[in-house]
């Protein structure tokens, strides 16, 4: 079972090699990573280039004008001939066992689609700061299920085979395509979470979540929820009327609000405790 490794990349040659370290460290043997770089200054492209010309499964593309991370992730998943992929920053890194981990699960159960673990926050020199606390398994086949607060987060594998039956990434998403990718996994089999930190996600001022654009990614990720909602043909939520049309972030987490309520939670912990147990 082949693992492609997918990489969308964008002048971050500086900070790639504790990236490509940590793949030629996996334990799992049979992967291969993609990088798409995003029309990158030649000096950035030749970096990688170089770092990568030993180790044939490592291979590169190129788009031909700067696109964006939408564009950019579809491109790598159609790319892949792996059957799980699983997408890494060029200035992230994973663990030795991530993929093997990933694997397992995924020979042993037929019906995931999809598993994520734990991350750890870290600096700009990869030095750790704090894990990602957030991440617990969730309830699979839930309708009302947003990952609204998110849970599902770094390190992802998916099947592409299933992949190939969703509507696809969406391409027009400069933020939150990656939500967008889970929740429409989320909706064709089950999530398992692995409960290791399995994700070393580092902070610098050029990350995407550290530029200009984290002041829109609230805007965006609402828009991954409300196309969710609509695509799951839901009308009603909590006695609440979903709206015909988008009409801004406030509405649509004003509607999820009741996620955080104690109650809630409370019903969705038994819900996963029972899963747990009966499968």
């Amino acid at each position: 079972m082949k693992f492609s490794i997918l990489i969308a990349h964008y002048n971050n040659a500086h900070f790639f090699k504790d990236c490509f370290d940590s793949i030629q460290k996996q334990t799992y043997k049979d992967w291969e990573a993609i990088i798409l770089d995003d029309a990158s200054s030649d000096h950035e492209k030749k970096i990688v280039q170089e770092m990568i010309s030993k180790d044939k499964r490592f291979k590169f593309f190129e788009n031909e004008k700067n696109s964006g991370v939408g564009v950019t992730k579809s491109k790598l998943i159609e790319l892949a001939e792996g059957e799980i992929c699983g997408f890494l920053d060029p200035d992230d890194a994973i663990t030795p066992t991530a993929i093997q981990q990933c694997i397992d699960i995924f020979q042993a159960k037929k019906n995931t689609v999809l598993t994520y673990s734990r991350f750890m926050t870290c600096d700009q020199d990869l030095q750790p700061i704090a894990p990602f606390r957030s991440a617990i398994q969730v309830p699979n086949g839930d309708p009302y299920f947003f990952n609204f607060p998110i849970q599902i987060a770094h390190f992802v594998s998916f099947r592409k085979e299933v992949y190939e039956q969703t509507e696809k990434m969406n391409p027009d998403l400069k933020i939150g395509e990656d939500q967008d990718l889970y929740l429409k996994m989320y909706e064709k089999g089950k999530v398992q979470f692995i409960d290791d930190t399995n994700y070393f996600y580092r902070t610098h001022q050029g990350g995407i979540s550290q530029n200009d654009n984290k002041k829109k990614s609230h805007e965006y990720f609402a828009q991954v929820i409300f196309s969710t909602m609509k695509r799951r043909g839901l009308t009603m939520i909590n006695g609440k009327k979903i709206p015909d049309h988008y009409t801004g972030a406030e509405q649509i987490f004003g509607l999820l609000q009741y996620q955080h309520q104690l109650p809630f939670r409370i019903k969705k912990k038994i819900k996963i405790t029972l899963q747990s147990i009966f499968g």
